[in-house]
């Protein structure tokens, strides 16, 4: 399982990558994984400031639907649109060509509410 380690991590299985104010959102490996074939991303959340926690989405997989979360407070920039055409490189490349938001953050101090890449490990690991 991959799980790098310059990336942050949320108990929903999100994963976080900091550029100075600019955070890049997608799912984990795990996630994918555990979801199956994605073959629709909603991103409804463009232009919109969302808390912590709020849903900003939802993947869809053959088999079931999962809502995506927050995992800072701040505003949507940008969505991948890349996904519209080709979901499954959520699947494929997770970390990378499959991110699924960008967000201007308003608080930077919940930067130190995320899990590190051994946190996640051992949260995923029971």
């Amino acid at each position: 399982m991959n799980i790098p380690s310059e990336l942050k991590y949320t108990k929903d299985h999100e994963w976080v990558k900091v550029e100075g104010d600019v955070v890049t959102i997608g799912i984990t490996d795990f996630a994918q994984g555990e979801l199956g074939d994605i073959v629709y991303v909603d991103v409804d959340s463009l232009d919109d400031t969302l808390e912590i926690e709020e849903v900003f989405g939802s993947v869809e997989a053959v088999k079931t639907v999962s809502d995506l979360f927050m995992p800072l407070s701040g505003e949507v920039a940008e969505f991948n649109e890349g996904l519209e055409d080709e979901p499954e490189l959520v699947n494929s490349d997770p970390y990378g060509k499959g991110w699924m938001i960008k967000i201007k953050i308003s608080d930077e101090s919940q930067l130190e509410g995320l899990l590190s890449a051994d946190a996640y490990q051992e949260l995923i690991q029971g």
